[in-house]
């Protein structure tokens, strides 16, 4: 299964195991056995410090633990990690091998903390690029505290798993036995729903932190590059973050970022992070700003309140908190949330093989996950609200080819229809005729455009009738000190690099603002906000 050129990089890596491991698999009678099977010799033959033992231990067929040899440390995938999750397999061989993880050291002990018996249970598809995150998460947690156990489970291979316990989105973690939670997580968010503490904690450490010269609201390509810009300026920097990475990281393929012919989401964050974290820069993962307080004076603080009951001030502020999904508002929709209405046709896509799903919306991003959802699902039905699509050309003709795929025009979703568990279809009103159809279908992949991350700002500063913030050429906002970027503004196009210019734009324009402004910077530690 592993062609020359990566066997000749896993050995590489397989160097750095201290400890012997021994791959215990768990098998039947199946090709996906025999694939897997041969997966692990290839593995073993790589390094003098890995066996593989035939246990048949395990219900999951295939299945296979990595064990680290006379102790109780050890971590299992349900199925052939390849795809997004080989490098989590590459991963948990080290780590169960004794090589030590680059986590922050004050995270590894909130693990190794943890008081109780957690098993963890999380179904991944291979073309879901927000699964390794979670998957690696809880590997790493399972290394490092015994009394943790994780299976990650390629829910593709156990359709009867999936069917039983109605998983229609992934990532989706099950804690002994209970929906814990869906959707990408990091380390940092796992541990702060299992130890209710560390929110509390991580508030306290923020309200002491003094002021910045230019705090960054946001994490995405906008925030990333103006904390870089900044920080090379030599000014206090600091960058405050919901998910650091932002939309970037539930995007599958770029192929239009100039110099790099492509790429993915989740590898663009890891490296912007990591370009960040070069300077001087504050970065405050996992905080969610929930109110702008404009400077009492000119060249004053301005206060940034956060959802944790912390605040930051600053002399500058660049804002660049992106934009989501937008979402249809109609009946159901909500109810049936990652119960049959997706947003990330990569990510789910696999869990309806053989099944009817319609995907909501006539752009590029409709248009391309309707041509990619047609070799997975039975049949996908595109519905677009306005009179044709708005697809580029290339992308309709190769739909137009496809012999499973239904275009509806001129068509208004009206309600999402369930059974009380889980999608069974949808309604639609013809707009031509004023008539109301029923599709009976499995599956909704809404893609609809976006929705700035704005609502915290309205009635602070200017916002256009879409709630974008409105800017100048300079990424000025309304309120003097503070500044904008990327797609949660006005820019007319949402590019990720047209994102990074602006952002670099905003922080150079910010830091004209202080050079032009004589107040120093606040050296007193800020309290928690009321």
């Amino acid at each position: 299964m592993l062609d020359a050129s990566l066997k000749s990089q896993l050995k590489a890596y397989l160097e750095r195991l201290m400890v012997p491991i021994e791959l215990a698999a768990s098998l039947d009678d199946g090709g996906k056995s025999r694939e897997l099977s041969g997966l692990l010799d290839e593995i073993a033959a790589l390094s003098d410090k890995i066996t593989v033992v035939r246990r048949d231990d395990d219900a999951r067929k295939p299945s296979f633990a990595i064990n680290r040899v006379g102790s109780d440390v050890s971590v299992r995938f349900a199925g052939i990690p390849m795809g997004h999750e080989f490098t989590s397999l590459v991963l948990a061989l080290l780590q169960v091998g004794g090589h030590p993880p680059k986590v922050e050291p004050d995270l590894i002990e909130q693990v190794r903390r943890l008081d109780g018996d957690y098993r963890f249970e999380t179904y991944f598809s291979l073309s879901c690029q927000n699964c390794p995150d979670v998957v690696q998460a809880l590997n790493l947690m399972s290394v490092v505290n015994p009394r943790i156990r994780h299976v990650a489970i390629d829910g593709a291979l156990f359709q009867d798993e999936v069917e039983a316990r109605q998983v229609m989105a992934v990532p989706s973690v099950y804690l002994n036995g209970e929906l814990f939670g869906q959707g990408r997580m990091e380390l940092a968010q796992i541990l702060a729903k299992l130890d209710t503490g560390v929110a509390a904690r991580e508030a306290e450490k923020i309200a002491g932190k003094d002021a910045f010269d230019m705090l960054v609201i946001g994490g995405g390509p906008a925030g990333s590059a103006a904390a870089i810009y900044a920080a090379r300026k030599g000014i206090r920097t600091g960058v405050a973050a919901e998910r650091f990475g932002g939309q970037v990281l539930d995007t599958m393929g770029i192929e239009n970022f100039v110099s790099i012919k492509e790429t993915e989401g989740p590898k663009l964050v890891t490296a912007l992070e990591q370009h960040v974290r070069e300077y001087d820069v504050d970065v405050m993962n996992l905080q969610r700003a929930e109110k702008l307080v404009p400077a009492r004076a000119p060249g004053g603080m301005i206060e940034v309140r956060l959802a944790s009951g912390a605040s930051l001030k600053s002399r500058s502020v660049v804002i660049s908190t992106g934009a989501r999904w937008r979402s249809m508002n109609v009946p159901g929709e909500d109810e049936y949330r990652n119960r049959g209405v997706a947003y990330c046709p990569h990510c789910d896509g696999p869990l309806y093989k053989g099944k009817r799903v319609a995907v909501i919306g006539g752009g590029n991003s409709g248009v391309e996950a309707a041509i990619d959802l047609a070799g997975i699902v039975a049949h996908v039905t595109l519905i677009e609200f306005d009179t044709r699509l708005r697809a580029d050309e290339v992308l309709q003709r190769k739909l137009r080819s496809l012999p499973n795929v239904r275009v509806l025009v001129n068509a208004q979703t009206t309600e999402v229809l369930g059974d009380g568990h889980k999608v069974v279809g949808l309604a639609w009103q013809d707009r031509d005729t004023g008539d109301s159809r029923r599709l009976e279908l499995e599956g909704i992949f809404v893609q609809i455009g976006l929705l700035p991350n704005t609502e915290w700002l309205k009635g602070t500063l200017a916002l256009s009738p879409r709630g974008e913030i409105v800017i100048d050429e300079r990424g000025q906002t309304s309120l003097p000190g503070v500044f904008a970027a990327g797609d949660a503004t006005t820019v007319p196009f949402k590019q990720i690099i047209i994102a990074m210019g602006a952002g670099s734009t905003a922080a150079l324009a910010a830091f004209d603002h202080l050079v032009r402004s004589s107040a120093p910077a606040e050296a007193a530690p800020v309290g928690v906000a009321a």
